[in-house]
């Protein structure tokens, strides 16, 4: 097995992660203000709103609440997903297959994510959290208080969804960036370089935005829900979650948060895709 995919794909995902994460946690406090049980109602009218709010009364440090177990998970996620994924290419032998590749980004994403599921609901409770008082917990304590309150499931809260999404996450981006790339080279547009990278991963990543969103809001809702013993859910399922959203909401509620989410995985896709290639150059010139 080729480990180069893996080692670059952690290393790249995790820079993409940190270049990316305010972006990500204004995307979160949007998918869950409006929701049946939220005290606080149209807290923030937009992404800037969100921003501007958040610094005023919250801090820059704010904006990166959740960045240890959101960089946690990309370590372990991102290593998996990328690794898996070129592992099953190599496998099928179809060369650039479009629905190949999308099979094997569908695989590697739900494998990727099922493992890698505690250090997202860690990542979404902190970023949920308004004020102080998320500052003066550690990584540890919120796990720990996760774990206490809730046991072992609520460390795979949502897990249904968020493979849901990692499946089409990846079987879209990956996929759509692997045949925009070849498509282009084919078609002698351009060369192979960085202005390929970055136009094939702003590709990927508006495909990606648009087929996820609606799940993206469905896990995320289903993870910053609490179960504590003697208290019903907010929601029973994913179905369920989706069910009432668009009945208390409207269907465009599905698509809270899409400004923010595709211009996180707009940067994230181009930042991740160039350091990934970049990468694999360089190891390329040292052999």
């Amino acid at each position: 097995m080729n480990w180069q995919p893996f080692i670059f794909g952690g290393l790249a995902s995790v820079t993409a992660e940190f270049g990316t994460f305010p972006i990500d946690l204004t995307k979160t406090r949007l998918q869950v203000q409006g929701q049946a049980g939220d005290v606080v109602h149209r807290r923030y009218t937009g992404m800037i709103d969100a921003f501007r709010v958040i610094l005023r009364e919250e801090s820059v440090r704010a904006l990166y609440n959740g960045i240890g177990p959101a960089l946690l998970r990309q370590a372990s996620y991102g290593t998996i997903k990328i690794g898996i994924y070129h592992s099953i290419k190599g496998k099928l032998g179809q060369g650039e297959s479009l629905f190949g590749n999308i099979f094997a980004g569908m695989v590697a994403g739900t494998c990727a994510s099922c493992i890698a599921n505690p250090t997202d609901v860690l990542k979404v409770r902190m970023q949920a959290q308004r004020g102080g008082i998320v500052q003066s917990k550690s990584l540890y304590m919120s796990f720990k208080d996760i774990y206490t309150e809730e046991g072992v499931r609520g460390l795979w809260r949502g897990v249904g969804p968020t493979a849901q999404r990692a499946a089409i996450v990846a079987g879209v981006e990956l996929a759509v960036y692997d045949w925009s790339k070849v498509k282009i080279l084919r078609k002698e547009l351009m060369n192979d370089g960085i202005k390929l990278h970055f136009l094939s991963s702003f590709i990927a990543g508006f495909a990606g935005a648009v087929a996820s969103n609606p799940i993206d809001v469905i896990k995320t809702r289903m993870m910053n829900q609490k179960v504590v013993a003697g208290n019903d859910t907010l929601y029973k399922s994913s179905l369920d979650c989706a069910l009432r959203t668009v009945r208390n909401e409207g269907f465009m509620a599905l698509y809270k948060g899409f400004i923010p989410l595709y211009l996180r995985l707009g940067p994230w896709n181009i930042i991740f895709f160039i350091t990934y290639e970049q990468l694999k150059k360089a190891h390329e010139s040292m052999g």
